[in-house]
């Protein structure tokens, strides 16, 4: 998976979806803190609906929550079910989809008892396999409307605010904006630039997506020669597959802050149709912004800020090797291990002990995930290498696949340029060692 794979989709309601009575913090609470993961800068949290526990992307650039994990939608018991169609980024037409009402969804201690959610049964809308974990839905920006939240990527905790018994203090070294709303989606303006031209962008705040910034036009950002971009799988919607250009801008600002050199993607015209005709915005702004910073959201204010962490200054890389790498399931392997024992063993004319020491082999059978190539970027260190898709990866660096986490690979191809890459792959039976440098793609 590129660490830029998103979790973006667009769902475009019509106006008689009314607004739920929403969230609320149980005993009367004042705050509640909520630990999170952050899997390619994504925020993934434990959700449970209707007593059944779940994992969930909390995505700021969806209004609904959706359950897309067919496994996941088998296991949970739904309530007043009716047929919809969903209509979300990518080429493609719509999807069928069941809208259920009056369910109950506890994240911590903030419930909602009367809860509306969206399940999606087709199999290819599947995004475990590229993040390496259970995601079974997404939850979205409804969860935000009625607090202060504030998201601390750094040390992975949500806190959540009655917003009645709290209020933003001043900051001297945040970044406060006004936040912007179409329908119930979040906007916030930020500055493109380079030496020749400045551009004030309108961006949705996505933290659905782990990229760091959308944009559906170039602003001349694009150049040919000398080429300064490179063609990608951009991520997975609602509605198919997104494709378009990889590049870098020279300058992305927010107020004092400023980052430079920063990753962005620019999307196939075809795949921002929908998000171009129902939301006047230029892009969108992903996990790969949001996680450098604390982001407090206060809806109720209308207003968002940021602060931030020790990532700030991190540089922008992208995926040096070329390879995508999905999870492929699981599979049996057995390992040996030696082990020593120490026997001890009196004589019994003298008091004298002998020490003897046995060596033993253990044998354990564990189940581990097994890792597949899911695509390979055209002219990459990898496909130079010969590495194909469909690919099975047996051993990096010589140890086992299996005992990296996915995110883990992914961080490993996109830092160390010069790095040396070994890998043991598997194909149609047959083995093969492959080895090749990371090698920076600008």
């Amino acid at each position: 998976m590129h660490k830029s794979c998103i979790l973006w989709l667009l769902i475009l309601f019509s106006a008689s979806l009314a607004a739920q009575s929403g969230f609320f913090l149980k005993h009367n609470k004042k705050k509640d803190r909520i630990p999170f993961k952050v899997v390619n800068n994504l925020p993934i949290i434990d959700v449970e609906i209707n007593g059944t526990p779940l994992s969930f992307i909390l995505d700021t650039g969806v209004r609904s929550t959706i359950l897309f994990s067919l496994e996941a939608a088998d296991s949970v018991q739904l309530r007043n079910t009716s047929s919809v169609k969903l209509q979300g980024l990518g080429a493609g037409g719509s999807v069928d989809a069941l809208k259920s009402l009056n369910n109950r969804v506890r994240v911590g201690d903030v419930l909602d008892n009367d809860h509306d959610l969206y399940i999606i049964f087709d199999s290819t809308l599947n995004f475990s396999p590229r993040m390496g974990i259970p995601i079974h839905g997404i939850l979205g920006n409804e969860f935000f409307q009625n607090f202060i939240v504030k998201i601390k990527y750094s040390s992975k905790i949500i806190t959540v605010y009655d917003s009645q018994k709290y209020s933003l203090k001043p900051c001297k070294k945040c970044e406060d904006l006004a936040l912007n709303f179409v329908g119930s989606k979040p906007y916030i303006s930020l500055t493109v630039a380079s030496e020749e031209k400045q551009e004030e962008v309108k961006l949705l705040v996505d933290s659905g997506s782990s990229d760091v910034i959308w944009l559906f036009d170039d602003y001349d950002f694009i150049e040919e020669s000398p080429k300064n971009y490179f063609k990608d799988f951009l991520g997975l919607g609602l509605s198919g597959n997104i494709f378009g250009k990889r590049a870098r801008i020279p300058l992305l600002s927010m107020g004092d802050f400023q980052l430079k050199n920063v990753n962005t993607s620019f999307p196939e015209e075809d795949a921002i149709l929908k998000a171009r005709y129902y939301e006047d915005r230029d892009g969108s702004l992903g996990g790969g912004f949001l996680s450098r910073f604390t982001v407090t959201f206060d809806y109720g204010n209308k207003k968002v800020r940021f602060k931030k962490n020790n990532k700030f200054n991190d540089p922008f890389n992208y995926n040096m090797s070329g390879l995508t790498l999905e999870h492929a399931g699981m599979e049996l392997v057995k390992e040996e291990r030696q082990a020593a024992v120490n026997t001890n063993r009196a004589n019994q004319n003298e008091s004298l002990t002998f020490n003897s020491i046995s060596v033993t082999t253990e044998v354990n059978f564990s189940l581990v995930p097994k890792y597949v190539v899911a695509d390979v970027r055209d002219n990459s260190p990898a496909a130079l290498a010969g590495i194909q898709k469909g690919d099975e990866v047996i051993t990096i660096n010589g140890k086992p696949c299996y005992h990296y986490k996915l995110y883990e690979l992914i961080e490993m191809f996109s830092t160390d340029e010069g790095k040396r890459i070994t890998m043991e792959v598997k194909r149609e039976g047959y083995m093969n060692k492959v080895k090749f440098y990371l090698k920076s793609v600008f």
